[in-house]
C-alpha cells in the first residue's frame, strides 16, 4: 500500500513524506534517488548515459532497497554516494529515458505491493499507483519554492527560480510521467506553512481515511 506524494521541485516533498513515514511507521520511498542509483551503477560500469537502450536494461537488472532512510543497491548502502555532484548530473541524463523510467516503475510497483510506502515524486499517484488510497499534491508558489532551494543550496534566489521554471516546462512537457496532479489527489498549498504542520495534516488524512491506526 502506498500513500503517494507528488508535486513540482520545491514544494516540500521529501521533506513531507519523510515524516510522514516516520509518523504512521510506513517506508520513505524516494523516486529520485533511484534514478541516481541507475546513475552510480552506470558510472560504475562506465556505461553509455546517453543510450537508452543500455540504460534500460541495467535499470532493470540492479536491486534498490530503502531500509530506514537508506537506499541500498544491489545490497549496498550508497545512501551518500548517490548524492555527490557527479551523480546528480548524471541521473538528470538517465532520466529522460524511457526505458529507464518504465524498469524503475516496475520496480517501485513490486516495492508498493510488497510493503507499506509513503512514495514522493512526480508522478506515483498517476502512473506509478493510481489506485492509491491517498494522492497529495503538494504545491507552493514559485517564489517560495525558489526560496527553499536557494536556502538548501546556496545559489541566488533568482537564478534558482530561472532554472526552476526551466524545469517545471520540462517536467510538464515530458510524453512520459509529465507532472500533474491527479483527479481524485487533494492539493495542499505548503506556502507559508513548515514542514510539520504539512506533516500533521497529511497524517491526520491517512487516519481519516483508516489507513494507520489512530
Amino acid at each position: 500500500m502506498v500513500i503517494a506524494i507528488d508535486g513540482p521541485a520545491g514544494a516540500g516533498k521529501s521533506t513531507v513524506a519523510r515524516g510522514v513515514a516516520r509518523a504512521l511507521g510506513f517506508t520513505y520511498l524516494d523516486s529520485g534517488a533511484m534514478y541516481r542509483c541507475v546513475a552510480l551503477a552506470a558510472l560504475s560500469d562506465g556505461a553509455d548515459l546517453d543510450d537508452p537502450r543500455e540504460m534500460g536494461e541495467l535499470a532493470g537488472r540492479i536491486a534498490i532497497e530503502f531500509d530506514d532512510g537508506r537506499e541500498l543497491l544491489d545490497g549496498e548502502d550508497v545512501t551518500d554516494a548517490i548524492r555527490s555532484p557527479e551523480v546528480s548530473m548524471a541521473a538528470s541524463r538517465v532520466s529522460v529515458h524511457p526505458e529507464v523510467r518504465e524498469a524503475l516503475v516496475e520496480q517501485q510497483r513490486a516495492l508498493i505491493d510488497a510493503g507499506n510506502y509513503v512514495a514522493e515524486g512526480r508522478d506515483i499517484g498517476t502512473v506509478v499507483s493510481p489506485g492509491a488510497p491517498l494522492k497529495i499534491f503538494l504545491t507552493a508558489t514559485d517564489s517560495e519554492r525558489a526560496r527553499r532551494r536557494a536556502a538548501q543550496s546556496g545559489e541566488a534566489p533568482e537564478a534558482v527560480l530561472a532554472a526552476q521554471a526551466a524545469r517545471d516546462a520540462r517536467d510538464r512537457d515530458r510524453a512520459h510521467g509529465a507532472l500533474r496532479p491527479a483527479q481524485d489527489s487533494i492539493e495542499l498549498d505548503t506556502t507559508g506553512l513548515d514542514a510539520d504542520e504539512v506533516v500533521d495534516r497529511v497524517v491526520a488524512l491517512a487516519r481519516d481515511r483508516g489507513l494507520a491506526r489512530t
